[in-house]
């Protein structure tokens, strides 16, 4: 059981990853708890509304991977949920809106491996603040322990040992790593294996330099002052790459720094140009059959990709076609619903009018009574009674047709602004979905460029011992008819290489017109760095100068220039 938590930002960079279906072979959203959306784009995004609007907090989410011990068996879900309450409660997240997701994915040997992962809002809406997460690497240990201890589970040993020991040996591969191993088909192991392997084999720092060029690494110079470059542009420093505790960078810096000295090295950039002009080259001299086999392999795992999500997209898809289906029949329901009342409301207005004139007709006087109604008067009074009752009785009828118009007015904009919520949903969704198949396709493509690069490796690896052994730069020069000395072309990269190639033992090849024109521009850029140099020494006398210079010649003695070819004299 190894948890690994962090507090961070980007939730909708954070979702899409967790939906990615093309790195996992099963995923599960398990719950999502404390968001009216119930996809994981929309709750992240609701969160981080409640971060800005709510709080400063930047890193609103707590992000948690727990990674049991297949060796000991899955995980049921109530186990996992389990450790999850005791994790939430130790951290101090109990009742914070949460998502949890179980994803199996395959290790490094192919074996299916079930992971789960869970996040939490570290806001506290109730509050307006964020919640504090302190020393949560303790607590984690702590909580691993209690629950191996009541589900009967055996930690690794890193687990009982000391706090105060170093805890960077267990720790995980960082993003830059996982990237360099992505795009270059060897581990960080492998890497510190052949250079420490090269390393303790060393004789010479000459040596040494050819036997990182025959595994593929350019020697460059960049911050730290020796790096080393592969043939695909990954850049680490050298002394991170020797794996022996005993060995310091002032020891590496002090075995390189007489032969090889910083200024004599290419820069990281130039270098990277050299690798990509030599895999340039390599990709040219290929075999037109394997790469058209490749290519056609490459593209029938993306249309498989294609087919699998398209699944997927068609259910997202009919839900948006149902959506608009729904909307317009409830536009047109609601349309006549409010048509009906307002005919209904009208209806009773001209029913209760019409029995008032009935019961007036009915109660009207007859013979003698309307006589003396009309000479005393009273008909007339009646007369404008009733007519002051009507006005009375239309005026409130026109104001309630008009507080009727109003509100059915207020359920129409609403009606249209939940349409609009729904439609903002299902294209939120779609665009969800979009970035769900990029970062699919995305990782399909970094696959598919690990395993060429992992073929080619294999390719232009050393060869069997029954025959001589073959070096990546005798598999170029061999492909390309055109031998090539790559200890010429960081000479070439550095400036110090002259016209004369004969003591580099071949032509020199090339680099990439990008790396001709940075090299240029070092050029210019010592040379006026050094005539600076000259410019601000103190201007000495004629006298002083007569006295350096018996014979009279005004020009001060020539200065030699450092000969940096290492080659030569050998």
């Amino acid at each position: 059981m190894i948890p690994f938590g962090s507090q961070r930002a980007e939730g909708q960079d954070l979702a899409t990853h967790l939906l990615n279906a093309q790195d996992n072979e099963r995923l599960e959203v398990v719950q999502v708890r404390g968001a009216v959306a119930r996809d994981l784009h929309g709750a992240f995004a609701e969160w981080e509304a409640q971060a800005h609007n709510l709080t400063r907090c930047t890193n609103y989410l707590y992000s948690l991977s727990i990674n049991p011990d297949q060796r000991q068996g899955r995980l049921s879900k109530e186990q996992y949920l389990d450790f999850i309450e005791r994790a939430e409660e130790r951290l101090g997240l109990s009742g914070q809106p949460r998502a949890i997701v179980l994803h199996v994915k395959k290790d490094g040997h192919g074996v299916p491996r079930e992971h789960c992962h869970v996040i939490w809002s570290r806001i506290d809406v109730e509050r307006g603040k964020a919640r504090h997460v302190a020393i949560d690497f303790e607590k984690l240990m702590a909580v691993t322990r209690e629950f191996a201890r009541d589900h009967g589970l055996r930690l690794p040993d890193g687990y009982y040992k000391d706090q105060k020991q170093d805890r960077r040996r267990g720790r995980q591969m960082s993003l830059y790593e996982k990237k360099q191993e992505d795009y270059g088909g060897v581990t960080m192991a492998q890497h510190k294996a052949q250079v420490t392997e090269a390393w303790n084999r060393r004789d010479t720092p000459r040596a040494f330099v050819r036997s990182l060029e025959e595994l593929g690494y350019i020697l460059a110079t960049g911050e730290r002052p020796y790096v080393l470059v592969d043939r695909y542009g990954n850049m680490n420093s050298l002394p991170k790459l020797i794996d022996d505790k005993t060995v310091r960078t002032k020891d590496v810096r002090a075995f390189l720094e007489k032969k090889y000295p910083k200024d004599s090295l290419p820069t990281v950039e130039e270098a990277r140009a050299l690798a990509a002009a030599h895999r340039a080259a390599m990709e040219l001299f290929g075999k037109n059959e394997e790469r058209a086999a490749r290519d056609s392999a490459a593209k029938q795992r993306r249309e498989e990709l294609q087919r699998r999500q398209q699944p997927r997209r068609q259910v997202v898809e009919q839900d948006a076609k149902g959506l608009d289906e729904r909307q317009r029949q409830s536009r047109q329901e609601f349309s006549l619903m409010q048509k009906r009342e307002r005919m209904a409301f009208r209806q009773s207005y001209l029913q209760e009018s019409r029995g008032i004139k009935l019961d007036r007709a009915a109660r009207r006087p007859q013979g003698l009574a309307a006589f003396i109604g009309r000479v005393t008067g009273v008909e007339l009074i009646t007369k404008k009674l009733y007519e002051y009752r009507d006005a009375t009785r239309y005026k409130l009828f026109l104001a309630q047709k008009k507080e009727l118009a109003e509100r059915q007015q207020r359920d129409a904009v609403a009606l249209e602004r939940r349409q609009q919520l729904e439609t903002l949903s299902m294209e939120r969704r779609l665009h969800a979905l979009e970035q769900v198949e990029k970062r699919e396709l995305r990782s399909l493509e970094t696959t598919l460029l690990k395993e060429r690069r992992t073929e080619d490796r294999e390719r232009t690896g050393p060869q069997p011992e029954t025959e001589p052994a073959q070096t990546h730069v005798d598999e170029f020069n061999r492909a390309a008819k055109k031998p090539i000395d790559l200890t010429a072309e960081f000479e070439r990269a550095s400036g110090s290489a002259t016209g004369d190639s004969g003591s580099t033992g071949g032509a020199v090849q090339d680099p990439a017109p990008e790396a001709e024109i940075t090299i240029q521009q070092r050029r210019r850029t010592r040379e006026r760095s050094q005539e600076t140099d000259r410019s601000e020494k103190p201007k000495r006398t004629k006298q002083d100068r007569t006295d350096e210079n018996p014979s009279g010649d005004d020009s001060p003695p020539r200065r030699h220039r450092r000969d940096r070819d290492f080659d030569r004299g050998r």
